[in-house]
């Protein structure tokens, strides 16, 4: 059986598909369309804590859906700009996952459109022979992220949490 680890970039994914589709991530059908395609061994969710009641009930749906959900806290500088990204912690988990001799998976799902990781991809595919899928805002994910992947899978359809029209 294809054994799956899935990688999500949360902040990323919000905001992508919120500027190019107006609405909101669908993590469910996600779930739902990688379980038909394998096992998922691993489901690791990245986000920023800020505390918000909203934010905890949506990381705990995440939780439930199996998504293990690791935060960092939201940094805002006395300049007034702000840090809060995963993208060395996601490396170094993809890394850990792939090294792991004991869970050994076939695919790796990265969701997310930051070009910083087309390196990572780019050594996985090559030097593991493993499968790497990036699902991403297809207008606004890095070029570089989706020719490194294995596959690019634009958010689209059933991924999306529309809300229904009103006539």
């Amino acid at each position: 059986m294809n054994k799956i680890a899935v990688f999500a970039d949360v902040q990323n994914i919000y905001y992508t598909v919120k500027q190019s589709h107006h609405c909101h991530f669908n993590y469910s059908e996600l779930w739902r369309q990688l379980s038909e395609e394998g096992q998922i061994v691993v489901a690791q969710a990245y986000a920023i804590d800020r505390g918000d009641e909203q934010q905890k009930s949506f990381q705990e749906i995440l939780r439930q859906l199996g998504f293990t959900v690791r935060l960092k806290p939201y940094i805002h500088r006395a300049d007034g700009s702000s840090k809060g990204d995963w993208d060395v912690g996601i490396a170094i988990d993809v890394i850990d996952t792939i090294c792991d001799s004991e869970r050994q998976i076939d695919t790796l799902v990265l969701l997310s459109g930051d070009g910083d990781f087309d390196l990572l991809l780019r050594r996985v595919t090559r030097d593991q022979k493993i499968k790497t899928i990036v699902y991403g805002a297809a207008s606004l994910s890095a070029k570089s992220l989706k020719d490194a992947a294995s596959e690019f899978r634009p958010i689209e359809g059933n991924l999306l949490m529309k809300k229904p029209n009103r006539d």
